[in-house]
């Protein structure tokens, strides 16, 4: 694993064994990509490459635009998706790139909570991405859905991934309990569409299992 800065963030950078591998951008709030590269590997994923991305402005460079906060101690969510997503394929994807021995197979993306939102958000902004993973997203954000399925992706991926705790709906949040229906709902939007799509349902609430979560949605990613 190599470690560096770019544009103000920490990237880590675990690279294949194998050249021209594909690659998995994995924005992270608790800097997460050895605990998700440890578990991915367990599940015995085929080889990838995995830039994992820390240091980020949670509530604004994963967020479409402004949202109130969606607890009562939680800060608001401003809208800075659209700038992050130029600084990360400006400047961070390059400078992780330019340290593989030749360029990935294809490029994805992958995110868990706000980071699983920004995940599919980031298809309508860029054709870099050819597959996405949306962990536990936080697909109850405001106007999402709608904005999906207005704005279609750049470049038509080949795979997408969804998945969520089977909990996470039930909630007198009357934001969060929206979750599942939105993301059921945009999982069939892009199956309609002919794009090989998966929707997951696992045991447990939102906190549980983030890394064997994010490890399982990339294994399937990588499949063929």
């Amino acid at each position: 694993m190599e470690s560096f800065s770019a544009a103000g963030k920490t990237v880590r950078l675990f690279q294949s064994d194998k050249p021209g591998a594909p690659e998995i951008c994995l924005n992270t709030f608790f800097d997460e990509g050895e605990r998700v590269m440890a578990a991915a590997r367990a599940a015995g994923c085929p080889p990838f490459t995995l830039i994992a991305i820390s240091g980020l402005d949670w509530n604004r460079e994963m967020c479409p635009w402004d949202c109130p906060p969606p607890f009562k101690k939680s800060p608001p969510c401003t809208g800075g998706a659209g700038a992050y997503l130029r600084l990360l394929t400006d400047s961070i994807l390059p400078a992780a790139e330019e340290r593989l021995s030749v360029p990935p197979r294809w490029r994805g993306i992958a995110g868990y909570s706000l980071a699983g939102l920004f995940a599919v958000f980031a298809l309508g902004g860029t054709d870099l991405f050819l597959r996405a993973g949306s962990i536990s997203g936080s697909l109850w954000f405001p106007g999402i859905r709608e904005y999906l399925f207005s704005h279609p992706p750049k470049r038509r991926p080949d795979r997408l991934y969804f998945s969520l705790g089977d909990r996470e709906s039930k909630t007198r949040n009357p934001l969060l309990s929206q979750v599942e229906q939105n993301t059921a709902e945009l999982a069939r939007f892009y199956r309609e569409q002919g794009i090989e799509t998966v929707f997951q349902l696992n045991p447990g609430g939102h906190a549980d299992h983030p890394a064997e979560r994010t490890a399982a949605g990339l294994c399937w990613l990588l499949q063929r």
